[in-house]
């Protein structure tokens, strides 16, 4: 390929002003617009009243004036012409050039682009407010569901700074370690479907979580946050006892909710399997609902002489 750089003169283009009815439309455009979009186009050019971004136009003489070629634009010429707008500005190129590169640089409007940085993208939507100025910024269903999925630390190539990082596990961390990597890789196609007021806290809650602990990281910032959260878990008993101490449904709750851990001493765990068995053997309860034995137990306990809170000796 040769330098097309030097081996051409420098382009003069300038800003004119033309009707885009009269604008010669290319033959052949690579480049198309859904009807959505076409649609949501003609609709901000009648809010504004005039087109906000500048067609790409070749006259040299060879179109007569006002009916020189698009070169890019065309779905923005025909919006403007479908919102009523008569004048548009343009920028002209009206030096002699050959067919090659005029096919170049139209090739070249359409390819080279930048990229969104979907954590970017998502922070300056969210500062739109207005359902209508949303509606203007004319992001589709697939960008919209990509917002959704953003991280709060965006990872992207516009701020992601690459490094490689070894972890070392100490032999009794390593086969938990293994577990939750194999946990990770199995439930990556999940979804997870959350009001967005709760998205809005968890955010909060892993800003402040960040802070606290001056970590960077969002899978660390989560574990603390479950780790506070496997340290309270006998708080979960707000969501099924009511204010005066009864229940306030008849579903299933997590044993680690009434004994505020997941994991009981193996002796202790002996000692209640046996007596549920005695108590299955000798039918008192139904087999596999052992709860209602300790359920017993406990309700003994309350109605006996331990019934009444005493005070301290």
């Amino acid at each position: 390929m040769t330098d097309t750089t030097s081996a051409a003169p420098r382009l003069r283009p300038r800003i004119v002003r033309r009707d885009p009815r009269d604008l010669t439309r290319l033959p052949v455009n690579a480049r198309f617009m859904t009807k959505e979009k076409f649609d949501r186009l003609v609709a901000n050019i009648k809010e504004d009243g005039c087109l906000t971004s500048v067609p790409l136009v070749y006259g040299a003489g060879e179109y007569p004036e006002g009916q020189e070629l698009i070169l890019s634009g065309n779905h923005r010429c025909d919006a403007a012409a479908e919102a009523g707008v008569f004048e548009i500005d343009v920028m002209l190129i009206d030096d002699v050039e050959e067919k090659q590169r005029l096919l170049a640089r139209q090739l070249s409007h359409n390819a080279i682009e930048g990229q969104d940085d979907p954590a970017t993208l998502k922070h300056l939507y969210d500062q739109i407010e207005d359902v209508d100025w949303r509606a203007y910024s004319g992001l589709d269903d697939e960008q919209l569901q990509l917002l959704a999925e953003v991280q709060p630390e965006g990872i992207s190539e516009a701020n992601l700074d690459f490094a490689t990082v070894s972890l070392i596990f100490l032999p009794n961390e390593l086969e938990a370690a293994r577990t939750a990597f194999e946990a990770a890789r199995v439930g990556q196609d999940e979804s997870w479907l959350a009001a967005r007021a709760d998205y809005d806290q968890i955010l909060d809650t892993l800003a402040s979580t960040h802070a606290a602990h001056k970590v960077g990281n969002v899978a660390t910032a989560l574990h603390i946050i479950l780790s506070i959260a496997e340290r309270h878990l006998a708080d979960l008993q707000a969501g099924y006892t009511g204010p005066e101490g009864g229940a306030t449904h008849t579903g299933h709750v997590g044993l680690e909710t009434v004994l505020g851990a997941r994991t009981l001493p193996a002796p202790a765990a002996v000692t209640i399997n046996k007596a549920i068995a005695r108590a299955e053997g000798l039918k008192e309860i139904p087999r596999g609902q052992g709860y209602l034995l300790l359920e017993r137990l406990a309700g003994e306990y309350l109605s006996g002489s331990n019934a009444e809170p005493t005070e301290p000796r």
